[in-house]
């Protein structure tokens, strides 16, 4: 069977799904962050497996003597934190009341995450070996927070939870073999998950740089970050972890310039009211 044909199938049995499982998870904010999402599982379901990652991650690092180790850092990325926290209202009502925690890793990757429900991890190499601003902390924050707000990660769930639904499905009906459901899987890996990542990586520096602003943090940070990201990727050979599968740093930069008339103005405000 053909790519074509396969994919016309997929479609066929994916329609259903589509339609009972559509919605958004957050409103649009100044920035107009909005659009319909796919979600095949519960928020509770995943929010109960991040929760039980996160502390695993961390009894692991404590073992080893990695969280937390540098406390001032630890301190500097918990203000940030408390200070955006209370603008993810603007984009969901229920998300100030979430059991945020953030803690720092001792590691050299230049990395960063928010887990759903609102669990972060700063890596200690990222904000050392770029020498990040507390502007340039909140950008990533921002944007890491961004993926939670929008639950990408159980979007992303719920989407490979269809495909593969789909491929199987498709593979019984038309009596194909495994190499078959093989060559479908990677199809829906070249032609999809790459595109859903890049679009949620765009889609969080929007949210994120808006969260920023309001906090009172400077949205034009975001080029700086940008611009030493691509620095440490052109001088290590290979992106950092923060980049992967990301949009291209200076397209980033350039989504970030067209934002700033709308988010400056949330900046100056925030300012005015400290």
């Amino acid at each position: 069977m053909n790519l074509v044909r396969f994919f016309a199938v997929h479609a066929i049995i994916l329609t259903p799904l589509l339609l009972s499982a559509c919605q958004t998870t957050t409103a649009g904010g100044a920035v107009g962050a909005k659009r319909s999402q796919f979600m095949l599982i519960s928020s509770a379901e995943l929010e109960q497996t991040a929760a039980q990652s996160y502390t695993k991650m961390k009894t692991d690092a404590a073992g080893k003597g990695e969280l937390n180790k540098d406390h001032a850092m630890l301190l500097r990325v918990q203000a940030i934190a408390k200070r955006i926290e209370p603008q993810t209202s603007v984009f969901r009502a229920d998300a100030p009341g979430w059991k945020w925690e953030v803690n720092v890793l001792s590691s050299n990757q230049l990395n960063a995450f928010c887990m759903p429900g609102g669990k972060i991890m700063f890596y200690s190499g990222l904000i050392s070996q770029l020498r990040l601003s507390d502007d340039e902390i909140a950008i990533v924050m921002g944007h890491e927070i961004s993926h939670a707000l929008r639950e990408h990660s159980r979007e992303q769930v719920s989407q490979a939870l269809a495909a593969q639904t789909a491929i199987s499905l498709g593979t019984a009906l038309l009596g194909l073999g495994g190499g078959s459901a093989d060559l479908a899987n990677s199809g829906y890996q070249a032609l999809i998950a790459t595109k859903f990542s890049r679009t949620d990586e765009s889609e969080a520096d929007t949210i994120g740089l808006e969260l920023t602003a309001r906090a009172g943090y400077d949205p034009r940070a975001g080029i700086s970050l940008w611009k030493k990201m691509m620095q440490a990727s052109e001088g290590g050979g290979r992106p950092p972890e923060f980049l992967s599968t990301h949009p291209a740093e200076a397209n980033r930069v350039e989504q970030i310039e067209s934002l700033l008339p709308t988010v400056i103005p949330l900046y100056e405000t925030a300012h005015r009211n400290e």
